[in-house]
């Protein structure tokens, strides 16, 4: 009698923590798998005053990939081939000499009363051939980074319209 009261209570104390119910726990490394230029040129990620328009001519990729630590703000990125799609200067960076990389953080703003969070990188070379790197840490992370579900990662020019944009993200 004495062990089936001890596996009872034992069954009662561990079957909350075995049950079904989950408790969400947010991801602590994000990635972006690859990179894609801008196509539709204007396009506008982030909401009010962290809003990021596109750039004003089409843009390629030919690879890359970025990825964050969202508990510590370690971030690094590489794109390589990232070049007008368009215009005159079509197959080259055009003017571009550096590129940043920016972690828009709450693209719809719901947590920021409509304003999303931008989280820069310094400023990189981009060379001829459209390649640029960083690996470092951008400081610590506003909350929102972490807490909100909706995190998007873009290569930006040195005015601030972005280029690129991570895709294929995990988690």
């Amino acid at each position: 009698m004495k062990k089936i009261t001890s596996r009872a209570i034992l069954g009662a104390i561990l079957a909350p923590i075995f049950s079904s119910t989950v408790i969400a726990i947010p991801a602590r490394e994000v990635r972006w798998d690859a990179l894609v230029g801008v196509i539709q040129t204007g396009n506008v990620v982030g909401s009010g005053t962290g809003a990021v328009t596109g750039a004003g001519q089409p843009w390629v990729v030919t690879g890359g990939r970025a990825e964050v630590d969202l508990s510590n703000g370690d971030l690094s990125f590489d794109v390589e081939g990232l070049v007008l799609a368009g215009g005159n200067n079509i197959g080259t960076r055009g003017t571009n000499a550096q590129v940043r990389g920016t972690l828009v953080c709450d693209t719809n703003g719901s947590a920021g009363g409509g304003n999303s969070v931008l989280v820069n990188t310094p400023l990189v070379a981009l060379s001829a051939q459209g390649e640029a790197d960083f690996s470092g840490n951008v400081g610590p992370l506003p909350a929102v980074c972490a807490t909100e579900p909706d995190i998007a990662f873009l290569i930006r020019s040195t005015g601030g319209n972005w280029f690129a944009a991570g895709i294929v993200r995990e988690p």
